[in-house]
């Protein structure tokens, strides 16, 4: 080989490993954008009593975005829409994602369209910023057989042609019972997850929930990779009362490998937003345990 050619492909070499670099160098520079929530149903006691306290000290402790669980006669914790956002960019907080149940008065079957009770929630989900409009349950009158819920799923998928129109996209959370109940041998969880278009409906795994029905969050988020754009970051230990075998706890502090399945969302899972949810406090306030909760998500490096 003539020293010209030996120079020639040196010079090629170093210059793809230049570009490599500098690719993993934009990459770097440009990753993309997680957001640390906190379910607002973790306090919920604390929001019905002093909704404004509460949202402040959950700002002082860091929390830059929340999610709700609270949206009665088109209003937000007892205030509209616009009034709701206004209180939470006083505060420096965002609401990105909130949880309202889509049930059957939101869908007229008859007319084949929703109802305006589920165009309105929409809208004003649109109206306080959300870019998630999340269904937490899914009702049984859709689950009895599996032809009734695989039909439902397409108002799933119309629901997020409907928040597409206003910019954002539709999602379920998920209980325990879709782990659990099967339709013609064939588990509520994948029929949800087989029927539901990805680019429309969003996946909010509740990596806690799921104990309750039988499986584990491992499997789950490892199933469907890059399906769960948003996931419920809870730990379980056996419950102290009440029909279910399992409560939630501190994270870390349970039998979920939290740190491990929330790494497996962030890599594989599609995962960008990461909301704390914490229902059972073992004799501590649900305020302390937000912060705790907090603070252990900032060491995990989230």
């Amino acid at each position: 080989m003539s020293t010209s050619r030996r120079s020639f492909l040196k010079a090629g070499a170093m210059a793809v490993a230049g570009s490599a670099l500098l690719s993993n160098y934009i990459f770097a520079a440009f990753k993309r954008k997680e957001y640390l929530s906190i379910q607002l149903y973790s306090v919920r006691e604390d929001m019905m009593k002093d909704p404004m306290g509460t949202l402040q000290k959950l700002a002082n402790m860091g929390y830059k975005y929340v999610e709700h669980a609270n949206y009665i006669d088109r209003k937000f914790y007892g205030r509209t829409a616009p009034e709701f956002k206004k209180v939470l960019d006083d505060m420096g907080l965002k609401m990105l994602s909130g949880h309202t149940v889509m049930g059957t008065k939101h869908w007229d079957a008859n007319k084949n369209e929703f109802t305006d009770a589920w165009k309105n929630t929409v809208l004003d989900a649109a109206i306080v910023g959300q870019q998630y409009v999340i269904s937490p349950w899914l009702d049984q009158t859709y689950r009895q057989n599996y032809d009734d819920m695989k039909r439902y799923m397409e108002v799933f998928n119309k629901s997020g042609e409907l928040c597409k129109k206003y910019g954002m996209k539709f999602g379920y959370h998920n209980h325990d019972f879709e782990f659990s109940q099967k339709l013609n041998g064939t588990l509520v969880w994948d029929i949800i997850m087989q029927n539901t278009d990805p680019s429309l409906v969003a996946q909010q795994l509740d990596i806690g929930n799921l104990y309750n029905g039988g499986a584990t969050a491992l499997e789950a988020v490892t199933k469907y990779p890059g399906r769960f754009e948003l996931m419920h970051v809870k730990d379980e230990i056996k419950a102290s009362s009440g029909e279910e075998k399992y409560e939630s706890t501190i994270l870390g502090k349970g039998i979920v490998p939290v740190k491990e399945v929330i790494d497996i969302g962030r890599k594989s899972g599609g995962t960008i937003h990461f909301v704390v949810e914490q229902e059972s406090y073992q004799g501590k306030t649900p305020i302390d345990c937000a912060k705790e909760d907090y603070d252990i998500m900032k060491g995990w490096g989230y």
